[in-house]
C-alpha cells in the first residue's frame, strides 16, 4: 500500500475535535475511578466504629487503611505490563469485577480485624488497576491540546467525588445502618461494570501498535467521523515503540533520572496523602470536632482536591511554568499549611488548613499522575503509571500505620503534623529539582510520542 494511505495514529488524535465519544468515554472513566477514589477512602471511617469492640492499638486501626494500600500495590505494579501486552480494555474489566466481589464480600464477611484486612489487600488487587489504567486510558484518547485538563475531568473528579461521597456515607449512613453500609454502596459498582463491558472500546494507540486495524479503523472513524473515509482503506503507524522488557524500558539512559524522580515523589506524596486522609476525620475528633464535623474533613479535602488539581493542570497546560516547578509550588504550600496545625487549633483554622491541603497536596498528586503517563511512550505507558503509584503506594501503605504508630508513642498529633508535613516539603525539592528533557517538558501539555 503506498505511504499516502498510511495515516500517523498520534497525528490524528491531536488533530481531533472532543467528539460525543470523547465524553462519552470519560463520562465513564469518571465513574470508574468515582468508585476506586470511594473504596480507597472509606476504611477511614470504618476506624471509628471497630477501634474498640475489635481492640485495636492505633498503629493497628492505621493498618486497616494501609491494608488495601498493599494489595494496590502490587496490582498497580503487576497490571501495567499485563495492560501493556493484553490490552488496556481488558485488563481494566478484570481490575474492575475484582474490586466489585471483594466489596460485596468485605460487607458480607468482615467481622474481625483479620479478616476485613485480607478482604481489603484482595479488593486492593483491582484498585490498582482502575486509577494508573483510567490515566492511561484517557492519555491515548484525548487531543493532546487539552491532556491535563481531559485528565483532571476524565480521571481526577471521578476520584475526589469518591472520595466526598465515602465521607458523606460515613456521616449520614453510618450511624444508623453501621460501617458496612459503606461496602453495601460501593456494589453499586456493579451495574457500572455492565455498561462498561458493552461500550468502553480499546485504545487506539493500543490497537496501532499491535497492528489491530480492523478495529483501529471502526474506532478513528468514531472519534472523526469527518475522515471516515480515509480510514477505510488505510494502514495505520505509530511512532511508538513496543518493547517486551517494559522495566528496563522505564530505567533505561533516556528514562532513568525521570523515572527515579517521579518514584521518589509518588512515595514521599503518597504517604503525606494517606497518612492525612486515613487519619482526619478521627485525629479532627480528638482535636475537639463533633463526629458530624471530623467525618465532614475527609470530604473537604477530596473536593477541594479536584479544585487544586484543576488549576494546575491549567496552569500546566497553558505553558505558565514547567510542571516539575508548579508541582513543587503546590506541594511546598501545601507542606506548611499541615505543619501549621501544630501551632494552632480552632474550628475555622482547622477547616481552612484542611481545605489548603486536600488543594494542594492531593491535587497536585493528579497532575503527577498524568505527567508520569505523557512522559512515557504507548509500550509501556501503563507500566510507568503503574510503576509510579505502586512504589508511591509502599508510602500510602506506611503513612496510616506511622501516624497511628506515631500518635501512639507520643500520645498527641503534633508529630502526625510535622511528618505529613515534611513529606510534601521534601517532595516538592525532590520534583522541582527534575533537569526535564524535551521529551517529558512537552508533556506538560501534551502526550510526547
Amino acid at each position: 500500500m503506498s505511504s499516502a494511505s498510511e495515516v500517523d495514529v498520534h497525528e490524528e488524535l491531536a488533530g481531533a475535535a472532543v467528539t460525543p465519544l470523547h465524553k462519552t468515554l470519560g463520562i465513564l472513566v469518571t465513574l470508574i475511578t468515582l468508585f476506586d477514589g470511594y473504596d480507597t477512602f472509606n476504611p477511614a471511617y470504618v476506624i471509628q466504629y471497630v477501634r474498640q469492640p475489635w481492640g485495636l492499638l492505633p498503629s493497628q486501626a492505621g493498618f486497616l487503611v494501609s491494608s488495601g494500600l498493599i494489595g494496590f500495590l502490587f496490582g498497580a505494579m503487576g497490571h501495567g505490563m499485563i495492560a501493556d501486552r493484553y490490552g488496556r480494555r481488558n485488563t481494566l474489566l478484570a481490575g474492575l469485577w475484582i474490586v466489585n466481589v471483594l466489596t460485596l464480600l468485605t460487607a458480607l464477611f468482615a467481622t474481625s480485624f483479620a479478616s476485613f484486612c485480607s478482604l481489603r489487600f484482595l479488593t486492593g488487587l483491582g484498585l490498582g488497576v482502575l486509577l494508573p489504567l483510567g490515566t492511561t486510558f484517557i492519555n491515548e484518547l484525548a487531543p493532546p491540546r487539552v491532556s491535563n485538563a481531559f485528565s483532571l475531568w476524565g480521571v481526577t473528579f471521578g476520584w475526589s467525588l469518591g472520595g466526598v461521597f465515602a465521607g458523606l456515607v460515613g456521616v449520614f449512613l453510618t450511624p444508623t445502618h453501621g460501617w458496612q453500609i459503606l461496602y453495601f454502596v460501593g456494589a453499586l459498582s456493579i451495574p457500572l461494570t455492565l455498561v462498561v463491558h458493552a461500550v468502553l472500546p480499546e485504545s487506539p494507540k493500543f490497537l496501532a501498535a499491535r497492528g489491530r486495524f480492523d478495529e483501529l479503523r471502526a474506532l478513528m472513524a468514531r472519534l472523526r467521523p469527518e475522515r471516515s473515509a480515509i480510514y477505510a482503506n488505510a494502514t495505520f503507524r505509530t511512532s511508538d515503540q513496543t518493547t517486551k522488557n517494559t522495566i528496563a524500558a522505564l530505567l533505561s539512559p533516556r528514562y532513568r533520572r525521570v523515572s527515579l524522580t517521579i518514584w521518589f515523589t509518588a512515595f514521599l506524596t503518597l504517604f503525606a496523602i494517606f497518612g492525612l486522609v486515613g487519619w482526619i476525620p478521627t485525629v479532627m475528633i480528638q482535636r475537639g470536632e463533633s463526629f458530624a464535623s471530623g467525618f465532614s474533613y475527609g470530604a473537604l479535602m477530596q473536593a477541594t482536591s479536584f479544585i487544586g488539581g484543576l488549576t494546575l493542570a491549567m496552569l500546566a497546560d497553558r505553558g505558565f511554568a514547567p510542571t516539575p516547578r508548579l508541582l513543587g509550588l503546590w506541594w511546598i504550600v501545601g507542606g506548611i499549611a499541615v505543619g501549621a496545625l501544630v501551632f494552632v487549633n480552632s474550628h475555622a483554622f482547622n477547616f481552612a488548613v484542611v481545605a489548603v491541603a486536600g488543594f494542594c497536596v492531593i491535587g497536585a498528586q493528579h497532575v503527577l499522575n498524568n505527567f508520569t503517563a505523557n512522559a512515557y511512550e504507548t509500550g509501556f505507558r501503563a507500566s510507568g503509571v503503574g510503576m509510579e503509584l505502586g512504589v508511591g503506594r509502599v508510602g500510602g501503605i506506611l503513612g496510616p500505620f506511622v501516624i497511628g504508630f506515631l500518635q501512639q508513642m507520643t500520645g498527641g498529633q503534633d508529630a502526625v503534623f510535622w511528618a505529613i508535613g515534611g513529606a510534601a516539603v521534601v517532595a516538592a525539592l525532590v520534583i522541582g529539582s527534575l533537569a526535564v528533557p524535551s521529551k517529558v517538558t512537552q508533556a506538560s501539555a501534551a502526550p510526547a510520542e
